[in-house]
């Protein structure tokens, strides 16, 4: 009996198909297709496809698999991601590795150019670790070598997971090919290097930006994986409650001034501001931006590159602007007193600046430019409002649960969303989301508006607590509110946000 689409979802997300299921048909052709197998009944191969009544793919999965096919009709997103899920190549990843030669440590840096050639067995061993790291959803790939052995890393959601080790003879030739493919210099094994390359994975490009330096146990490499689709996001789909959402898209409408974004790194600024000015008319402005590094080319925005070797730094890229006429300007990051007071000037002169800085939360960035050297009354002249983030897991959809959370859990929430409450929905773990019972991330928020009553606090110099109070008092959502009210939505858990929200404030 066929299926609906919802069951058919339900067990490829929650059970894993035996291997030699998986062995009748390979990966390139479960992707050309579109179709992954399920189960054997028999003689009968029982397929999940995208399009069942496709009669040329089930002719050739027929063929190929010496079975009669039964299909079953899923999404094409549940089956790519069943079969990103199922088809692992860490045995053909240790096969290529177990070609490369003992001695490949002692060759020559000439000779390894030759060695690590796209067909040699090093070369295909980095194309699978970096296919892995893209079916994992993975956004850095770490290669950390260790006394006898080089371990290999992904950061997942946010946190690292040790995925698998590769002999310690392997570190020269892999070290050697990232070298190779990102320009550096193959026969520096001393000074840090940084570089980029782009590979095509899974039919989507993915550039790559490259840091290696020496360790005592020999060159570590992390390699960040940077994905367009993910830069592309529009502010509705970054996590926003509708009514922060709301109060932040009028922020945006405001003509000229400054708008900062505040976190720790890998909060998620670059993505809240690309997807700010991506939401702007770039048709009738000139978007200009100066960033270290671009990390996202995007085709309808003048982005330059900070090159401090070239005399090209935020505070200078940021002067040439203003020559440009810009209508809007996005800094990369405020770092400096000369950077915040050339931005400020920026904002009070007609242009909309958009800029990244960093601090534990909305006011404490007030009291940054402060420190920075800018006066106060400069300051609440310029500041449209500030937008302080972080970035938190996500339940796994597959395996909630309610679950008791603990005392220290519990009495937090109740304190932020003044009810009782001591179940919450935690992931058990499962395939679909690695046993980490999370998966994806969203963020969380707190956004400041400089209204009149905060103006007037910053002119007279006060506090940051009483700033703090005198926010909260206009509706200003903290971070940890912020977060709970996501919990009470079941989107996310008490401990998640706190690890990431309750050392503020």
């Amino acid at each position: 009996m066929a299926k609906s689409a919802e069951e058919v979802k339900s067990i490829l997300r929650k059970n894993t198909p035996d291997p030699e299921v998986l062995r009748l048909i390979p990966e390139a052709m479960a992707r050309k297709y579109i179709a992954i197998p399920m189960t054997i009944e028999g003689n009968v191969l029982r397929v999940a496809m995208a399009n069942p009544s496709d009669i040329l793919a089930l002719e050739a999965l027929a063929s190929w698999s010496q079975m009669r096919i039964e299909s079953e009709a899923a999404s094409q997103e549940v089956v790519l991601e069943a079969i990103d899920l199922n088809y692992k190549n860490y045995g053909e990843i240790e096969k290529q590795i177990s070609n490369i030669s003992s001695d490949d440590e002692k060759i020559a840096d000439k000779q390894l150019i030759i060695d690590t050639s796209t067909d040699a067995p090093v070369a295909q061993a980095l194309t699978l670790i970096i296919d892995e790291a893209v079916k994992a959803r993975a956004s850095d790939i770490h290669l950390h070598p260790g006394e006898d052995k080089l371990r290999v890393r992904y950061r997942i959601d946010g946190t690292l997971q040790e995925m698998f080790s590769l002999p310690l003879v392997t570190l020269t030739p892999i070290i050697s090919r990232i070298k190779i493919l990102a320009n550096m210099n193959i026969a520096d094994h001393h000074r840090p290097q940084d570089g980029q390359f782009s590979v095509k994975t899974k039919g989507r490009f993915i550039d790559i930006r490259v840091a290696i330096v020496a360790t005592v146990y020999g060159e570590m490499a992390v390699l960040r994986l940077l994905d367009k689709s993910r830069a592309t996001l529009a502010l509705p789909e970054l996590g926003f409650l509708p009514d922060s959402l709301n109060k932040y898209e009028k922020m945006l409408k405001v003509p000229y001034g400054i708008i900062l974004v505040s976190g720790p790194t890998g909060a998620g600024k670059t993505t809240t501001l690309y997807a700010s000015v991506n939401s702007l008319n770039q048709t009738e402005r000139n978007i200009i931006t100066v960033e270290d590094p671009v990390e996202y080319r995007f085709s309808n925005i003048n982005q330059i590159q900070v090159n401090p070797r070239a005399g090209l730094t935020f505070a200078s890229g940021l002067r040439s602007i203003l020559r440009l006429d810009p209508d809007v300007i996005l800094i990369g990051e405020i770092r400096d007193g000369e950077t915040a007071s050339i931005a400020i000037q920026s904002a009070l002169t007609g242009h909309l600046v958009l800029s990244s800085i960093h601090a534990n939360d909305a006011v404490g960035v007030v009291q940054r430019l402060l420190d920075l050297g800018v006066e106060p009354f400069l300051v609440s002249s310029a500041l449209i409002g500030v937008v302080a983030q972080r970035m938190v897991r996500q339940v796994c959809p597959n395996c909630a649960r309610l679950i008791k959370a603990s005392t220290e859990e519990s009495l937090i929430y109740n304190q932020e969303m003044g009810e009782q409450r001591s179940e919450f929905f935690y992931g058990s773990g499962c395939k679909s989301c690695a046993n980490s019972g999370y998966r994806g991330r969203m963020g969380i928020f707190e956004i400041l508006c400089t209204s009149d009553g905060i103006k007037t606090l910053l002119v007279k110099g006060t506090s940051a607590s009483e700033l703090r109070s005198q926010a909260i008092k206009e509706g200003m959502v903290t971070l940890l509110k912020d977060g709970m009210t996501k919990v009470k939505k079941n989107l996310t858990t008490p401990s998640e946000v706190l690890r990431n929200a309750y050392s503020v404030g």
